[in-house]
């Protein structure tokens, strides 16, 4: 009995350069945003929830430091408008000069935390930042790709 072959179902060639094309802007910077959210996870595990965010920004400071990833903290960024610096914007942490790490210690993250920090990353022209958020049971984390 022969039997039937299987045929392999083709995707359409556009779809195919299209998650060809996606995937490149996903993997920007993503060994260093592996080694920041591993350091994250390391001060949730042994501080947990409940501190105010000051307190997770100085032993995140301090992860960073044991593990070897270069940081400024509270680093002043300019955000500009046209010719002028419209304001001085105080970043929690820029990582190695690519990514702005955003810490909040707060319920949940909403839309307008996203927001600002999208904000940021259009205003000062960093293209990766990593919003944190402390203050729930478990970890949570959103990484944003301008």
């Amino acid at each position: 009995m022969n039997k039937p072959q299987r045929t392999q179902r083709m995707e359409p060639r556009i779809r195919q350069i299209g998650q060809i094309l996606e995937k490149p802007s996903k993997l920007l910077y993503k060994e260093l945003s592996y080694k920041i959210i591993g350091a994250t996870m390391e001060v949730h595990k042994i501080l947990g929830q409940g501190f105010l965010e000051a307190v997770y920004e100085e032993a995140l400071a301090y992860e960073f430091e044991l593990r070897d990833i270069p940081f400024e903290r509270q680093e002043r960024l300019d955000v500009k408008y046209k010719d002028i610096v419209a304001k001085e914007y105080t970043a929690d942490f820029v990582v190695d000069g690519k990514i702005i790490v955003e810490i909040k210690a707060i319920r949940c993250l909403s839309e307008s935390e996203e927001a600002q920090l999208q904000n940021y990353l259009k205003a000062t022209g960093i293209r990766v930042g990593l919003l944190f958020n402390f203050g729930e049971c478990s970890l949570n984390y959103k990484k944003l790709i301008r």
